[in-house]
């Protein structure tokens, strides 16, 4: 039974996607919220419908919309309400929200780049078509406005914004310092890391983004802050924030060595890599696993542990 807590609200909806069931929250403020917006699914809709319904609302109550990110999961439903209901959420949401054929092209061209860098055999090329068949779960959909760190949402005066990319580049958390109440998007979930899922570069950028580097520094700097609970945006609330942002740091810093230990005896391409640390998954997943090995490589990077040691594709690291 969905019900308010604290002037919290969580819904859980349903998703097509192996992370399987979303949570999006409604906020009590000067306006009534709602953080993140699940799947463009008419399944995932009718499910938000019924859980207002449990809380005597409808749609039609909510006065605002913010997302933490740009994620299908995470916007979907923004295409079911009206395009007069203001949304917010990071600058880089846009690109994603909006999304052009020439977005999809440049994603697709950066795909097959990327997977050439890391030296994928050629049998996978064809995955490059992936993000545009996920697109149908996503929106169409222009920010009324934008959120960076500091800010105080519009309607929402007791909550702060904290930047905190690394899952993706546009996310977003929102802090309330009176009781340490964080929603957090998928910065940080109860019972496994979220990814730091390769991007093409930013806008005006020649470089792709390094999220994994992204995700440790926004865990290290949200470990600064008095959390009392979690709201993720998967799975349960947590309660014990800083011991488990220790823990995530701890495992990533622990498979990272691994890595390292395997290209103290061979230099090998993050694919090589990618096929040892995912043997029985990295074919069924294999954007997924090649965001988690390619991860370690670039921070065993920039901890200087490891070298690339030739500069034509595919590239190949060693251990210092």
């Amino acid at each position: 039974m969905t019900e308010w807590r604290n002037g919290i609200a969580k819904i859980t909806l349903p998703t097509p996607f192996p992370v399987g069931d979303v949570n999006v929250f409604l906020v009590k403020g000067e306006r009534l919220t709602l953080v993140d917006a699940g799947t463009n699914t008419e399944e995932s809709w009718n499910s938000f419908v019924r859980q207002l319904n449990d809380l005597h609302l409808t749609p039609n109550d909510i006065e605002q919309i913010i997302i933490t990110h740009h994620h299908p999961d995470h916007v979907g439903l923004l295409a079911y309400f009206p395009e007069t209901l203001e949304v917010y959420g990071h600058p880089y949401n846009q690109r994603w929200l909006t999304i052009t054929e020439q977005f999809i092209e440049e994603n697709e061209a950066f795909f097959v780049r990327t997977l050439k860098e890391f030296g994928v055999a050629d049998q996978f090329l064809a995955l490059k078509g992936v993000f545009r068949k996920t697109t149908k779960f996503s929106c169409n959909r222009t920010l009324t406005g934008h959120l960076i760190e500091g800010d105080t949402p519009p309607g929402l005066s007791d909550w702060k914004v904290i930047e905190t990319p690394g899952h993706a580049s546009s996310h977003i958390g929102l802090f309330r310092e009176s009781d340490g109440a964080y929603i957090g998007g998928d910065q940080l979930l109860p019972h496994i890391s979220p990814n730091p899922l390769l991007e093409p570069p930013l806008p005006g950028e020649q470089d792709r983004p390094q999220p994994q580097l992204q995700l440790n520094a926004s865990l290290k700097n949200l470990a600064q802050f008095p959390i009392q609970i979690v709201y993720p945006g998967h799975g349960d609330d947590i309660t014990d924030a800083g011991a488990l942002i220790e823990k995530r740091l701890s495992r990533q810093h622990e498979r990272a060595m691994q890595v390292k230990e395997w290209l103290k005896s061979e230099e090998m391409t993050v694919y090589e890599v990618c096929q040892r640390l995912f043997p029985h998954l990295y074919e069924r997943e294999l954007v997924l696993t090649l965001s988690q090995t390619v991860a370690q490589i670039d921070y065993l990077l920039s901890l200087q542990e490891i070298t690339m040691i030739n500069k034509e594709f595919p590239y190949r690291y060693k251990a210092n």
